[in-house]
């Protein structure tokens, strides 16, 4: 039989600022979205006092602050890498490991045996090598896997591990926990669910198949079965490739001049041609987008996107520029306040699988590639290299006022420890 596990750092944001920081433990911690308008992670402590995921941080401030809470800008690149730590570490438990998310893995631990003590260990271990807790849920599927963890958190927050191996204890599980918190399931289809009775994960395990294929979906279907143990999510250890790269940004302050927005765009289209790259991929369309806010009161609604498509599908951050910046005249209009711009790569093809032109210069390829690594290479190791457009001080990026130093990439933000 299939045994899967799902590990899920807990509030993983918030751990990830403590870990630097013992000063914070069993204190309030919570972590603000891009330009710290809203609450995206929050301590128990947090939690406890009813404020919600996504809550705008101007209402919940006061109450904040009432309580003595620490609050903090996301420091995506300290999470990122404490998350890579976790990932790791996880990778040595098990051959097989699906990474779901920045703070979730899925591993295969079929044939494993005693699996609550092997989950323990594998809690504890993070723990002691990373310094972040983490819950661990098992199963004969992924979606018992997913409602496993659940329980650890909500039901056994103290052991922090559950197996529904058996069917017994699946049983008294799934009676335990709302339907809302089944894998897949969303808000529209558990208000249908709860007007045909099924409040509960073990109210729809009991749904017929016929009838969930017939007034849902094929995919609900399948949640069905997978409550009842039967397999049919397998494990996916190598991400799908990507349909489309994006990048974008909210800004801190409101873009009124052509110059600023040209610098964002130019930083956008470099950022997405260095992912693109590393996915080994080319790209046959780009798309730039701009907007304002349309809760402005000081000016009227305007949004606009350019796509076009590349006669060559390139991968070539200067020639990705050149298109991108004239697409934005196209769209740019003055007297406007922006505050979001973007670019989209799309219609990717394998690097090594490209259509040349007739007028295609078989020695450009190679020498255009080779410099391309160069660059990244010399920025992934130590960065301050620029392309035309861009610029190392950018004054239109998003409002960080509150963000926490990058202790494990800076050399200069290490933290002092005084004996």
């Amino acid at each position: 039989m299939k045994t899967f596990a799902l590990v899920d750092c807990n509030n993983f944001y918030a751990s990830c600022e403590r870990l630097f920081r013992p000063d914070l433990k069993s204190q309030p911690v919570a972590v603000l979205s891009n330009n710290d308008g809203c609450i995206v992670a929050r301590s128990q402590e947090v939690k406890d006092l009813g404020i919600k995921m996504g809550e705008p941080l101007f209402k919940v401030q006061d109450l904040l602050q009432q309580h003595g809470a620490h609050i903090f800008s996301s420091n995506y690149t300290l999470y990122g890498d404490i998350s890579s730590r976790v990932m790791q570490t996880l990778e040595t438990f098990s051959p097989h490991v699906e990474i779901y998310s920045i703070d979730e893995a899925f591993l295969d631990l079929s044939g494993f045996r005693e699996l609550t003590a092997y989950c323990g260990g594998i809690k504890r271990t993070v723990f002691r090598h990373v310094g972040i807790p983490v819950s661990v849920g098992t199963g004969p599927t992924k979606t018992l896997a997913k409602l496993a963890n659940h329980a650890a958190k909500k039901l056994f927050p103290e052991e922090g591990v559950v197996d529904l191996s058996d069917r017994l204890q699946s049983t008294k599980i799934l009676q335990r926990v709302p339907v809302s918190e089944v894998w897949g399931v969303g808000r529209q289809h558990t208000k249908r669910l709860k007007t045909i009775g099924v409040h509960t994960a073990y109210d729809l395990s009991q749904l017929q198949q016929k009838f969930v294929r017939k007034h849902f979906s094929v995919v609900m279907e399948r949640t069905v079965r997978e409550l009842n143990g039967e397999s049919c999510i397998e494990l996916e250890e190598i991400s799908p490739p990507k349909k489309q790269i994006i990048c974008s940004r909210s800004f801190g302050d409101k873009i009124t001049e052509y110059r600023l927005m040209r610098e964002a765009i130019c930083e956008f289209t470099a950022r997405a041609a260095e992912k693109l790259r590393r996915e080994k991929r080319i790209a046959a369309a780009l798309t730039v987008f701009i907007r304002t806010s349309p809760f402005d009161n000081l000016g009227t609604y305007y949004g606009n996107a350019a796509t076009q498509s590349l006669f060559q599908a390139t991968s070539n951050t200067q020639n990705l520029l050149s298109l991108s910046t004239k697409l934005l005249k196209e769209i740019w209009k003055d007297g406007h306040r922006y505050t979001k711009a973007g670019v989209m790569l799309s219609d990717f093809s394998p690097e090594k699988q490209q259509q040349l032109s007739l007028l295609h210069d078989p020695a450009i390829g190679p020498e255009s590639k080779s410099l391309m690594e160069a660059i990244d290479l010399i920025n992934q190791r130590a960065g301050g290299i620029w392309f035309g457009g861009q610029r190392p001080k950018k004054d239109w990026f998003m409002r960080q006022a509150r963000l926490s130093p990058a202790y494990t990439t800076r050399w200069d933000s290490l933290p002092f420890v005084e004996f």
